[in-house]
């Protein structure tokens, strides 16, 4: 009997097999990729606007008129917790590499030297102002730049 042929048609079929097995493989870690830049990118996303959010919400407050000293610390305050910026945060530390929560740290951080600031009394446009606002705008700056290169799109250059 030759065995050849059957052989032949046994290699054949495994080596379809593991090509088949390869495929699958690659396609399956493909949609794992993908789906986890997904919801990387809605992280970022969230993290982004409620920092935003709560920015133009403390702004909001330290232009309006408060009659004590306390009213103003707890309406910043207030409106910081009211933004969902923590629970955001919380989503970037679940899924952003290092890199990317560190910078969003550092800008998390920028927005609460600005609100403490503005609890203190500290007025829209003041010269005490200037550094706080700088300071957070280069942050977020940079934690954007971080997001971008992270979900591979490029620069804007704009910033």
């Amino acid at each position: 009997m030759d065995w050849m042929p059957l052989l032949s048609t046994l290699a054949g079929a495994a080596i379809g097999i593991a090509a088949t097995l390869i495929a699958d493989r690659n396609r399956w870690r493909r949609e794992e990729d993908r789906h986890a830049w997904e919801i990387r990118r809605e992280a970022y996303t969230v993290y982004v606007s409620a920092l935003k959010a709560a920015g133009e919400e403390i702004r909001a407050v330290a232009l309006g008129d408060h009659l004590t000293a306390s009213s103003r610390d707890a309406a910043v305050r207030e409106a910081v917790r009211g933004s969902g910026v923590y629970t955001a945060s919380e989503a970037l530390w679940l899924v952003g590499p290092t890199r990317v929560v560190a910078a969003g740290n550092e800008a998390f951080h920028g927005l609460r030297a600005l609100r403490d600031a503005y609890a203190r009394g500290v007025s829209v446009g003041s010269p005490e102002e200037a550094p706080l606002v700088a300071r957070r705008r280069a942050a977020m700056a940079r934690m954007r730049q971080a997001m971008r290169e992270d979900l591979g799109i490029g620069p804007l250059g704009i910033e």
